[in-house]
């Protein structure tokens, strides 16, 4: 039994090119102390967890000719050794290697022929920790038919518990014939899959063109001596290579101001970004390049009337809000960024972020990666940032019983974009993932820093002082991986 990709998930693969992977990652830091936690334990969990993902077997077969979209198989060759990738910092790892490492995993795009997914276990870091690095192509995860693979590997409590999944034995592989026959079949008994061959054809023509589009105009800049447009400090034309930093923070700082000043925590760590950007857009050669405010779509969650939020879904939808990066206040910066949401607040479809984090099974994993697919289906409109911010539980979670102390999205950067934020809210911390592109945004670090500085500048027209450390540990000059 086959099932058709859908046309938004097409859409992602074909997108896809050697300066724009769309995969969605996360950086995951576990403590095994008093587990034992280890590499086979951890392939141990994923296979007695997978069965609940089916879809993280399969991998994407084309269909001759095209004559329909391609269908999801049974991957007959599935190497769990592939997937789980075992990899090391030299002992002790330090948080600038760790982000070199992560930075040129992300970078490269996933593998085609197989299942669409990858995760390191690395091993090396200070204190005995682990990290884990999920990569997950954004045509794997939707929401509906399957969830991410970390949503289902994380437990509430220490005990190690093993489900045992049923024994999984692939589907015969369809032949070309049988893939031609189905195709014919469906596309006369079924007009959603006509229309969805038809659209698929349109589309990678379009997709086609606009590339052709693109790549003459290089050539003609080239002829003629003109310099390409270079965009401004947010945009432009991405490389392969990425960047990506991490920012700790802790919630109980956005509590203070949200507190002090109103509107929520979400209006509070934007308010945050919104300062952290204006900070560094000043520090760069080319000043804040003639930008006063910068677009920004921020997916949120919404009600389904009728599902009553009892899952994710399709329940996440674009919302879009202007940052105030050329005002200097930043009290008056979180008014007008709270101003921005109160209509979606008013219209009474919003989910409160405690109501969102315990729906049942939620995981931040699978908001950011349905997030990331929200904006990309907006990228035509006039934005120039995606920020996916996630509350998450603030009580630990565990993997194979050790304890996940924290964990950083790193979202996928849309065409032309130099900059995408995921946010994530856990267990009484603020966790920020910036993904740079590697030439566009070399200062990338900077920004990161701007994020603590931007905090602290919020925080002290709360309270006139400082903010707290997390877990009353000092804070570094530099971010976190």
């Amino acid at each position: 039994m086959t099932e058709r990709l859908r046309p938004r998930d097409l859409a992602f693969l074909e997108l896809e090119s050697p300066t724009n992977p769309c995969h969605n990652a996360t950086v995951e830091v576990f403590d095994p102390t008093g587990s034992s936690f280890d590499y086979d334990r951890f392939v141990a969990l994923i296979l007695d967890r997978i069965p609940f993902v089916p879809r993280y077997r399969q991998r994407v077969q084309s269909v001759p000719g095209h004559l329909a979209t391609p269908v999801w198989v049974d991957d007959d060759h599935f190497d769990i050794g592939y997937h789980v990738r075992r990899s090391a910092l030299p002992r002790p790892g330090n948080t600038e290697q760790l982000r070199e490492l992560v930075s040129r995993i992300i970078s490269r795009p996933l593998d085609r022929a197989r299942p669409l997914w990858e995760i390191y276990f690395v091993e090396g870091l200070g204190d005995g920790r682990v990290a884990l690095l999920y990569k997950t192509h954004q045509a794997l995860v939707d929401g509906v038919e399957t969830v991410d693979l970390g949503q289902v590997l994380l437990d509430k409590d220490p005990d190690a518990r093993i489900i045992g999944g049923e024994e999984w034995h692939p589907h015969r592989r369809p032949s070309s014939t049988g893939l031609l026959v189905g195709a014919l079949h469906d596309n006369l008994t079924e007009p959603d899959t006509a229309l969805d061959t038809a659209r698929q054809a349109v589309g990678s023509a379009l997709r086609t063109a606009e590339r052709f589009t693109t790549s003459a105009g290089k050539v003609v800049a080239g002829l003629t001596g003109r310099r390409p447009d270079r965009g401004n400090a947010l945009s432009g034309e991405l490389s392969q290579q990425r960047r990506v930093v991490g920012v700790e923070t802790d919630l109980a700082d956005y509590r203070t101001i949200r507190d002090a000043h109103g509107g929520t925590v979400n209006d509070v760590i934007l308010a945050t970004l919104t300062g952290a950007l204006r900070a560094w857009l000043m520090t760069r050669a080319e000043s804040m390049g003639g930008l006063r405010q910068i677009h920004a779509v921020v997916p949120v969650s919404v009600i389904d009337r009728e599902l009553e939020a009892t899952s994710l879904g399709s329940q996440i939808a674009p919302h879009f809000v202007t940052l105030p990066i050329a005002e200097p206040s930043p009290v008056v910066r979180l008014h007008q960024v709270s101003y921005s949401f109160k209509a979606h607040k008013e219209t009474g479809r919003a989910v409160a972020a405690n109501r969102l984090a315990g729906i049942a099974g939620f995981a931040p994993t699978t908001f950011h990666a349905i997030g990331s697919r929200v904006a990309a289906a907006e990228v035509r409109r006039d934005f120039q940032l995606s920020i996916t911010n996630v509350p998450g539980p603030q009580s630990p979670l565990y993997a194979a019983g050790a304890r996940m102390v924290r964990t950083f999205p790193i979202p996928p950067l849309l065409p032309r974009q130099a900059l995408a934020i995921g946010v994530t809210s856990y267990d009484g911390q603020v966790f920020y993932g910036i993904t740079a592109d590697r030439d566009l945004v070399p200062d990338a670090d900077v920004l990161g820093q701007c994020v603590t500085e931007a905090l602290t500048e919020l925080l002290d027209t709360a309270t006139g002082s400082r903010p707290k450390t997390p877990r009353g540990r000092r804070k570094k000059a530099a971010p976190k991986p």
